[in-house]
C-alpha cells in the first residue's frame, strides 16, 4: 500500500516425525498425511485473507533440490560433518524419536516441558539425552538410547561471524535478541539428518540410497523461504526473479514466528547462510547456482497466545481451529483480535471474555458504529456524498488529525508494532466518533450547510480511518469502499490455485496460494472523498455477540 516491492512467501512443513505420527493415527501413508492437512491449511490462509504471492509446501521437488542444493555447499564448503550420537528409538516402534517428540526437565534452568531439541524456557539447545526424566509426548515410553551416525551442521566453525552479525542488530525485538544470545553462547555441531524414512534424501555419496536416513525437518524448513521464493518466480514466469530478494543488499527480509522458533531464524539459518557463502572460518565458495546469499534484515518473534494459562498445542489439544472461528465470527474479528491482544511482546491468554468485549465494544461500537452512522446521516439527507462548506477549527483539526496518521501508523506498522498501530488507527476512530456526537449533525437540519459540512468530515475521516485499518481488516475495508461509492478491488484477496510440477510417476498435483494484488486500489494516503458520489443505505459490519459467549464460547470450542 505504500509503494514498495514485496514479496510474501511461506509454505506447509511436511517433513519430521509430526506427520508420521498423524500418519500412523488415521491409516495414511505421510504424504497422504500433508497433502490432506497441505490443503486444509490453504483453505484456512484462504479465508483468513493472507495476501501471500505464494504459499507452497515443503514436500516439492522444487524444494527438495534446492535443499540438496544447500545441503552439497555447505559440505562441500566443510560445514557439514560426519558424527555418531546417541540416538532416541522408540522401544515400541524402532524408528528415531525426534528431538521435539521428546520431553523432560531441562537440566539448566528445571523447566519441566523442556523438549529434546531446546528449553523453551532458558532458550538453551539441549540433547535429548540432557533432558532429566525423559520420556515420548506420543505415548509417555521411556526411550532408548542408541550410537548412530549423522552430519551435523558445524555451528562452531561459523560462530565468530554469527556473532558478528549478531551485534549488529541493534533494533530488534528484546526477546529475540535474548533468546538468540543464550543460545549462541556455547555453540555445538547440531545433528540434520536422521534415522527417517519420511524426508529429503541426503545428496553424498553413499548415503543417498540409505532409505532410512534423511535430512531432518529442521534443516530443510528453514530453507522454504528460499525455495519458495524460487518457485514463486518459476510461477510468474521470471525464473530469476527471486534473486532480488536474495542477492541484494538493499532489500529488506523479514521472518515471522512464534518464539519457540526464534532460534532457528536468528541463529541457525544465519549459520547456514553464512556458510552458503563461505564467510565461515573455513572459508568456502558460494553455489554457482544460488549464488551469495542475504542474512535476515530482521526477526519478528511473538511471545506464545495461551488458552486457560496453557501454550496452544494442538497435540494437546488446547486449540481452536481456524476453520470453526472463521465459520462462526468472518476473518476480520480475528485479524483484529491478535493485532490489539495477541500476544505481541508478552505471553497473552485467549478468552471468550476478552473477544466477546473487544468485538462489541470497539468492533461494534466503535468502528462499526462511526461507519454505520456517518453513512445512514449522509446517505438519508443526501443520497450522496455531501460538500463540505466553510471549516471550523474543529473540522480542520479532525481532518488533519486524520492525515496525520497515516505518518504515525505507517512507521508503526514499519517497525512490525503492530498493536501499537491498530490501537492508533482506532484512536482516529474514537475522535472521529466524539465529534460526531459533539457536532450532533441530526439537529443541524435547518442549517444544511453547517450539517454537510460535519457529514463530509466525518465520511473522510471514515475513508482514512478505512484505510488505515486495510492491512489489519481487509473485508470490512472492501465492504466499508463500496458502501462509499467505490467500484472494484480495494483490497486484493488471495486466490487458491491448483498447480502440480514434474512429469510421469513424479508429477504431483497441490493447491497454494497466489493473488492478482496489482489490481488492490488502497494506497497508504489520505484519498479525498468525492462530493456527488451516491451512496447506498449501509448495512451492519460487525454484530455483537451475545453476552453469553463470553462465558464458555460456543459448543464447538475445545476449551
Amino acid at each position: 500500500m505504500s509503494g514498495n516491492d514485496v514479496l510474501l512467501v511461506s509454505g506447509s512443513d511436511e517433513h519430521g516425525t509430526a506427520i508420521q505420527v498423524k500418519a500412523d493415527a488415521e491409516g495414511l501413508t505421510a504424504q497422504e498425511t500433508a497433502d490432506k492437512y497441505h490443503r486444509i491449511i490453504v483453505e484456512d490462509l484462504q479465508g483468513l485473507g493472507l495476501s501471500y504471492d505464494l504459499y507452497t509446501r515443503t514436500t516439492t521437488l522444487n524444494h527438495e533440490a534446492v535443499t540438496q542444493e544447500v545441503f552439497r555447499t555447505l559440505y562441500d564448503n566443510g560445514y557439514i560433518i560426519e558424527k555418531t550420537q546417541l540416538g532416541a528409538i522408540s522401544p515400541s516402534t524402532g524408528r528415531t524419536l525426534a528431538d521435539r517428540y521428546i520431553e523432560g526437565t531441562c537440566p539448566i534452568c528445571g523447566y519441566e516441558f523442556a523438549r529434546g531439541d531446546q528449553c523453551d524456557n532458558c532458550g538453551n539447545q539441549l540433547d535429548p539425552i540432557d533432558l532429566i526424566n525423559p520420556h515420548s509426548r506420543i505415548d509417555g515410553e521411556v526411550p532408548d538410547f542408541v550410537e548412530t551416525t549423522h552430519f551435523f551442521l558445524d555451528l562452531p566453525a561459523l560462530a565468530e561471524e554469527l556473532m558478528t552479525w549478531l551485534n549488529s542488530r541493534k533494533d530488534w525485538r528484546p526477546n529475540v535478541l535474548n533468546f538468540s544470545y543464550n543460545f549462541a553462547k556455547e555453540l555445538k555441531p547440531r545433528a540434520i539428518t536422521r534415522d527417517l524414512d519420511w524426508g529429503i534424501p541426503i545428496p553424498v555419496e553413499g548415503w543417498e540410497n540409505d532409505d532410512m536416513k534423511r535430512i531432518y525437518v529442521w534443516f530443510d524448513a528453514v530453507i522454504g523461504y528460499l525455495s519458495g521464493s524460487i518457485e514463486w518466480a518459476r510461477r510468474t514466469g521470471d525464473p530469476d526473479a527471486w534473486k532480488a530478494w536474495w542477492q541484494d543488499p538493499e532489500a529488506r527480509s523479514y521472518y515471522f514466528m512464534g518464539k519457540d522458533n526464534i532460534v532457528f531464524h536468528s541463529v541457525i539459518w544465519p549459520s547456514m547462510l553464512l556458510g552458503l557463502n563461505g564467510e565461515g572460518s573455513r572459508g568456502g565458495t558460494p553455489s554457482k547456482w544460488l549464488g551469495k546469499l542475504d542474512l535476515p534484515t530482521e526477526v519478528v518473534s511473538s511471545e506464545f497466545l495461551t488458552m486457560k494459562g496453557s501454550k496452544v498445542d494442538t497435540s494437546h489439544g488446547v486449540v481452536i481451529y481456524v476453520g470453526d472461528f472463521l465459520r462462526e465470527f468472518g476473518p476480520d474479528t480475528l485479524r483484529y483480535y491478535i493485532a490489539v491482544a495477541g500476544p505481541e511482546n508478552k505471553d497473552t491468554d485467549f478468552t471468550w471474555d476478552e473477544f466477546v468485549r473487544r468485538n462489541n465494544n470497539e468492533l461494534a461500537n466503535e468502528w462499526g458504529n462511526l461507519v454505520n452512522r456517518s453513512l445512514s446521516m449522509a446517505f438519508k439527507n443526501n443520497g450522496e456524498i455531501p460538500p463540505a462548506h466553510e471549516l471550523l477549527n474543529v473540522d480542520a483539526e479532525l481532518l488533519a488529525s486524520s492525515k496525520a496518521a497515516f505518518i504515525t501508523v505507517g512507521k508503526l506498522i514499519e517497525e512490525c508494532k503492530f498493536k501499537a498501530a491498530i490501537t492508533e488507527a482506532m484512536r482516529v476512530v474514537a475522535t472521529a466518533n466524539q465529534y460526531i456526537s459533539q457536532q450532533e449533525p441530526w439537529k443541524l437540519g435547518d442549517d444544511t450547510d453547517r450539517r454537510d459540512t460535519v457529514l463530509n468530515t466525518a465520511l473522510q475521516v471514515v475513508s482514512d480511518a478505512n484505510t488505515l485499518l486495510t492491512p489489519f481488516m481487509p473485508h470490512s475495508a472492501q465492504k466499508i469502499f463500496e458502501m462509499l461509492g467505490g467500484t472494484g478491488v480495494w483490497a486484493a484477496q488471495p486466490e487458491i490455485r491448483e498447480v502440480s510440477e514434474g512429469e510421469g510417476d513424479q508429477e504431483h498435483s497441490y493447491p497454494v496460494l497466489m493473488g492478482d494484488y496489482d489490481s488492490a486500489q488502497a494506497v497508504w494516503q489520505s484519498l479525498p472523498i468525492k462530493v456527488g458520489t451516491p451512496l447506498t443505505k449501509p448495512v451492519p459490519l460487525f454484530r455483537k455477540l451475545d453476552e453469553a459467549l463470553a462465558e464458555n464460547g460456543p459448543e464447538w470450542a475445545k476449551l
